[in-house]
């Protein structure tokens, strides 16, 4: 289990050095055990205590990289069962499926979807990661091909599917360089697979019947010096399926089972006849707690849902998203359209956002960064003290002047919540050449005001 903040901080020098960037030992104990700032940035603790520390706060759930050392992709590493006790670390994988059965034109129209299909959230890049290839032909070359053909046209990680040792020897002959995952190890072919692992220095995949099975090869393959491995429980159905996984979270984060403790693979694309219920099955394992899950297919309306759940997620419930500081046109404005300040709070931006294009007004929407953003915002509720968060005339100038508002609209009036009126007085003297209204306190009520206000330009 993970040592406390207080258990760290009994290991350390204790000499207040601030050569870690903190002010204090108690304050690096406690970042170091919340996962925010790494053990090497304390200069100053011995080689024992360092061993000692890096051991003992290795995550319950081992993790496992896919793809090469410049960018690979990390599943696994995680220490709590529920996001509030600490936060998620790597987010679920999500990988499409191909077979060397499919033709040449559904293989590329897979790929270029999977090519395609990428968003922009919050600064965020959001997409699949993985492409899963099974070999379904009893030939070896055209799963080589079908290798080689992803390879060509993505730049998705690898996951090869065989549970034939000769016809995965033959695909990772290709591809080892990219380190894809190994899928997969059984009891009758645990040990070539392994041998396959080992000489590749690939992550391998276990698939058992059932959990007792699972325990018994994933514990062979630790024996064997195998480090990096991925479980699938081989339950097909959602009941069984979404009960495995509980019970290989809760084994390796409460009970510390090490044959367990491993990020897992789910395959809602052989859970269900068609995409849809694919989809809603692969929404229940990124939540519980499925470090891949592999679909039949990539379609917009469904890829879109799943990112957007992924990334709530596996953010950090202490540090609340936030908008890039800028401008954002809403409704394509033009050169009359209202201007309107707000702070960086993801949900004030949700919010503007919506009332905008709800009142049907085109506007300009500037995001500006502040220390407590979620204060002095357009919601209906702010839950800090009303002490903290406020404009700052300095900052908003030059905020303002690098907008360059002046090169997007004719006008000069810029519109403030009611939540920041007393700020308005003290805009005005900073920025004599701009007009400042004061708006609605709350998003909600920006439907009535923004159309008005508009037809005043």
């Amino acid at each position: 289990m993970a040592l406390t903040g207080m258990e760290i901080f009994k290991l350390l020098p204790k000499t207040n050095c601030r050569e870690c960037g903190l002010p204090t030992c108690i304050a690096f104990a406690m970042s170091l055990s919340a996962g925010k700032i790494e053990l090497s940035a304390c200069p100053f603790i011995s080689d024992e205590d360092k061993e000692k520390l890096a051991q003992t706060d290795a995550p319950p759930v081992a993790i496992v990289s896919i793809g090469n050392n410049k960018k690979p992709l990390k599943v696994g590493g995680e220490s709590v069962m529920f996001r509030h006790e600490k936060r998620f670390n790597n987010p679920t994988a999500l990988a499409t499926l191909v077979t060397d059965t499919m033709d040449d034109s559904q293989v590329d129209a897979g790929l270029q979807r999977f090519c395609k299909l990428r968003y922009r959230r919050l600064g965020i890049n959001l997409q699949a990661d993985l492409v899963a290839i099974k070999n379904e032909a009893a030939d070896a070359q055209k799963f080589v091909g079908l290798i080689e053909k992803v390879k060509a046209g993505s730049d998705a990680k690898l996951i090869l599917m065989s549970e034939d040792p000769d016809v995965m020897s033959m695909g990772l002959q290709c591809c080892a360089e990219q380190k894809p995952l190994i899928y997969a190890a059984t009891r009758d072919n645990a040990e070539r697979m392994t041998a396959l692992s080992m000489e590749h220095s690939c992550p391998l995949a276990v698939k058992a019947d059932g959990l007792e099975e699972l325990i018994d090869i994933s514990t062979r393959l630790m024996d064997a010096g195998v480090k990096e491995i991925v479980l699938d429980s081989g339950a097909r159905t959602l009941r069984q399926a979404f009960a495995d996984q509980v019970h290989i979270r809760r084994a390796s984060v409460h009970a510390n089972i090490k044959p367990l403790g491993f990020p897992t693979i789910t395959f809602p694309c052989e859970m269900a006849q068609n995409l849809s219920m694919e989809t809603l099955i692969a929404s229940q394992f990124i939540s519980k707690y499925a470090g891949i899950v592999v679909l039949s297919d990539l379609q917009g309306e469904s890829l879109f849902p799943l990112l957007l759940e992924r990334m709530e997620l596996f953010s950090d419930p202490q540090e609340p998203y936030m908008a890039p500081e800028g401008v954002y046109e809403i409704g394509n404005p033009d050169r009359n359209a209202p201007v309107l300040l707000a702070s960086a709070w993801a949900l004030t931006y949700y919010n503007l956002t919506l009332a905008a294009e709800t009142s049907r007004t085109p506007v300009f929407l500037c995001i500006e960064r502040l220390e407590e953003p979620d204060i002095m915002c357009w919601c209906h509720h702010c839950l800090r003290s009303t002490q903290k968060g406020k404009f700052n005339a300095a900052s908003t100038i030059q905020f303002i002047e690098k907008c360059k508002l002046e090169e997007r609209v004719d006008h000069k009036k810029l519109v403030i919540s009611a939540r920041n009126a007393e700020f308005k007085a003290e805009l005005e003297n900073a920025l004599p050449e701009w007009e400042i209204f004061v708006g609605p306190g709350e998003a909600a009520l920006l439907h009535g005001f923004l159309p008005e206000f508009a037809n005043s330009l």
